[in-house]
């Protein structure tokens, strides 16, 4: 799994995962959010780092016991020490919401350990505990009931599905307050970059509509209006209030 530069890091986490889905959808790529995921906490950061995957599927009463779960054996635990710093832990249970995929402890030894943050398109237990911890979970909703009781994770590093799409191990996760959108990992650097200056050209273009220009010819962007901004930024960008 290829680490993140901190130049493309900021790129993402500023960029807006509603952003980032458009240019993957200029690339042909249609299917990148991952809808109904929501932030545990809106005042979480954004969480951005490669994909780290555990699928789950149906528990089975005579292998998923809570005397195994005890153990060093137990796969979920195993991905709770595993998962490496700066990744996303995925986890997919295939939307199965009748068990939790994690809790405040797994959360706390996660955050410690440097990984950046979960998702799921199940739930988490002991949410206000995991808030706690200052780790950016994303989730569908709350789920109290032990892992065991629905849920075996049985493999890492392995394609998933997750809210009806495909992540793949090292694809780039970005979430925010909008959502959660997967990145394929040949596409992460360029997409970045287009991203950001997309959020740049935004903030332009916002400045441009609170003092009462039309839309037209303004955004989506066309040659004139790419000409204006880009003679805003080689200018250093001065205060918006002063553009003529």
């Amino acid at each position: 799994m290829s680490a993140l530069s901190e130049r493309t890091r900021s790129q993402l986490a500023r960029s807006g995962s509603a952003n980032i889905a458009n240019c993957l959808l200029k690339r042909g790529l249609r299917n990148t959010m991952l809808l109904g995921l929501l932030p545990l906490s809106p005042e979480q950061p954004v969480l951005v780092g490669p994909a780290w995957t555990v699928r789950f599927i149906p528990a089975r009463e005579d292998l998923d016991t809570m005397a195994l779960y005890a153990t060093e054996q137990s796969l979920h635990r195993r991905a709770i020490e595993e998962c490496p710093p700066g990744a996303v832990l995925v986890l997919a249970p295939g939307g199965e919401m009748r068990a939790s995929v994690m809790g405040d402890m797994m959360a706390l030894r996660l955050k410690v350990r440097g990984v950046e943050g979960a998702i799921t398109d199940g739930g988490y237990r002991d949410a206000p505990g995991i808030r706690t911890t200052g780790l950016p979970c994303f989730q569908v909703r709350n789920s109290g009931p032990a892992t065991p009781i629905a849920l075996s994770p049985c493999e890492f590093q392995v394609p998933v599905g997750v809210a009806g799409v495909a992540v793949y191990p090292g694809d780039v996760i970005v979430g925010d307050a909008e959502g959660v959108v997967c990145i394929p990992a040949h596409l992460v650097e360029e997409v970045a970059v287009e991203a950001a200056a997309n959020a740049d050209y935004e903030v332009f273009v916002a400045a441009h509509l609170k003092r009462g220009r039309s839309i037209f010819g303004l955004f989506p962007a066309t040659a004139g209006s790419r000409a204006e901004f880009d003679q805003w930024v080689a200018a250093g960008r001065p205060p918006l209030e002063t553009l003529p």
